[in-house]
């Protein structure tokens, strides 16, 4: 037997966006904005005129960067610069600005792994990254021997952002189950998905990991509260639909985006042979299972729920906070070095993990 530790993080950070929308000197971002919708205007036209020419021309420069125009059907420049038009107007080509990428801060990222090397996970239910392109670089960049991780896996979900859930293991992936597309009424049910992963151990069995990243209370309406709701009732209905959790090894992780005690979850914190791996360490004690941090409300948001073979083999459960920036005055909490402001934190959220032996 050994132990296997499972965690789950809301990185927020794990994003590759607009280079301009990076800068620190808002001015020039909203200068260069402006620049893009002025080159949006022009290359709308259905004639160019040689005024029109050379502001595509004199745009393009300026954007240079930052910014440029992808050709999908025709030519709107001669050769292969950007210095002549060669489309006499919108008819003459098809195609999109397109803007030059580039990752979050280094500074958030080193925070990021902080937490991921502090918690040396076997596997990791990954909250809030953009895409496979994305979890692979941070893995291979920020994370070195023993906390690599062999397997980063995400696909996207239905979040338009690009706001998805993924998963870094070191035990191999094998199938892997999407529900992204059930519907409520004409609508995804899933903000981003109930993503399933079945991870293959080494004696033979498969645990089964469920991560999930509810509906935001951002908005902190009726609406959202339903949404979420539905959400969890459903995990509950697939859990039960899929599983003998009398048997099965299963996890259900993630941001639930709501407290233990509040109505949106209970069907699926009351689940039969279903645990709460912080509960299990911590019992009721708030101040030792907080996962989230909201000005100074300290609440437990970030789950790590787990069958009963699991619940037989716990061994401990606890939560990483210190790449959480502001909880040393709250809660004696010093964190990482790399955390000295929000900007270069992790993210407002700890990190959870559970050891159980198998």
């Amino acid at each position: 037997m050994s132990t296997l530790r499972i965690a789950s993080f809301n990185v927020e950070n794990l994003f590759r966006r607009a280079k301009l929308l990076n800068l620190e000197d808002r001015a020039e971002t909203t200068r260069l904005l402006g620049l893009v919708d002025q080159l949006q205007a022009v290359l709308k036209k259905s004639s160019y005129t040689a005024a029109d020419k050379a502001k595509i021309v004199q745009l393009s420069a300026d954007l240079k960067g930052y910014a440029g125009v992808r050709e999908d059907r025709g030519k709107l420049f001669s050769g292969q610069g950007t210095s002549k038009v060669a489309a006499s107007g919108k008819g003459d080509w098809d195609g999109e600005i397109t803007f030059n990428q580039e990752k979050v801060a280094d500074g958030a990222r080193k925070s990021t792994a902080a937490v991921m090397k502090a918690v040396k996970a076997d596997v990791c239910c990954v909250v809030e990254a953009e895409s496979r392109p994305v979890l692979k670089s941070f893995n291979s960049e920020m994370l070195t021997g023993a906390t690599r991780f062999d397997y980063p896996f995400l696909i996207d979900g239905n979040d338009q952002r690009g706001i998805d859930v993924g998963v870094l293991s070191k035990l191999p992936i094998g199938p892997v189950h999407t529900h992204m597309f059930e519907k409520s009424g004409s609508t995804a049910l899933f903000s981003r998905d109930c993503l399933h992963v079945e991870l293959l151990l080494p004696d033979g069995r498969t645990l089964h990991l469920l991560c999930n990243h509810l509906k935001s209370k951002m908005n902190n309406d009726a609406a959202s509260d339903t949404r979420r709701k539905l959400q969890a009732d459903r995990i509950a209905e697939i859990l039960t639909e899929k599983f003998d959790l009398r048997n099965d090894l299963v996890v259900v992780a993630g941001d639930m985006n709501d407290t233990p005690t509040s109505a949106t979850l209970q069907k699926l914190l009351g689940k039969a042979n279903l645990y709460d791996a912080l509960k299990l360490q911590f019992g009721n004690d708030m101040q030792q299972r907080w996962t989230y941090k909201y000005r100074n409300q300290l609440d437990q948001i970030d789950y790590l729920l787990i069958s009963r073979p699991l619940k037989d083999a716990f061994v401990q459960a606890g939560v990483e906070r210190r790449g959480i920036h502001g909880v040393e005055d709250i809660t004696g909490v010093k964190p990482f070095p790399s955390v000295t402001s929000y900007s270069n934190h992790a993210s407002d959220h700890a990190a959870v993990w559970v050891d159980v032996e198998l």
